[in-house]
């Protein structure tokens, strides 16, 4: 994969907008964009959370870093790259404990950008690296979230888990479950052997 330097870079996060970005121009000015949104602010990654809207503090956020750059390739002209990092913290429900686990996500990628969805789709087998299409209003917040959520855990657990694991349950309308059944509860089969007896005579 070919290595973006992060070196003699500038922050131009002032110059360029995030939901309509120009890729392009970004990496013509060898530049970086970085930010660190509210969690709320990524409607679908939030809907994995185990927290309510209301809920979220500024502990829960999304810290994100792209640097653009121009990159010379042997008989091609300089190709447009993308590197992402980002981070977030999304409380989830461990499934084992069922309280709540503060999750980590962080993504590293790198994305080389073409003229086209078509020319991606061609070129996508024989690459390596990520192929997008390049557009002046590409959306860097819709390409954080997606990466985010392909990076959350199928289960999540915590490494250790606070409290011990409930093993066990009691149906709530049972009024104490199995003990009830020792304890002067009639058994329902018993009951039914006995309407059939009554029907005999």
């Amino acid at each position: 994969m070919t290595e973006i330097k992060k070196d003699l870079k500038k922050d131009v996060s002032l110059n360029f907008r995030v939901d309509r970005l120009d890729v392009a121009g970004l990496a013509q000015a060898n530049g970086y964009l970085k930010g660190q949104d509210s969690l709320q602010k990524y409607e679908r990654l939030r809907q994995e959370s185990c927290r309510l809207e209301a809920d979220f503090t500024s502990a829960e956020s999304v810290s994100w870093q792209a640097d653009g750059a121009l990159l010379e390739s042997t008989g091609v002209k300089p190709q447009v790259w993308l590197h992402l990092s980002a981070s977030s913290h999304v409380p989830q429900t461990c499934q084992r404990c069922l309280g709540e686990v503060s999750t980590l996500l962080e993504v590293e990628r790198s994305y080389r950008f073409v003229a086209d969805e078509a020319t991606a789709e061609a070129q996508d087998d024989a690459c390596e690296e990520d192929l997008l299409a390049i557009s002046r209003e590409f959306n860097l917040h819709e390409l954080i979230e997606d990466e985010l959520l392909m990076a959350l855990p199928q289960v999540p657990l915590h490494d250790v888990c606070p409290v011990a694991p409930k093993m066990s349950a009691a149906d709530a309308d049972f009024e104490g479950g199995a003990e009830a059944i020792g304890a002067g509860k009639p058994n329902p089969f018993a009951v039914l052997a006995a309407l059939k007896g009554n029907k005999r005579e």
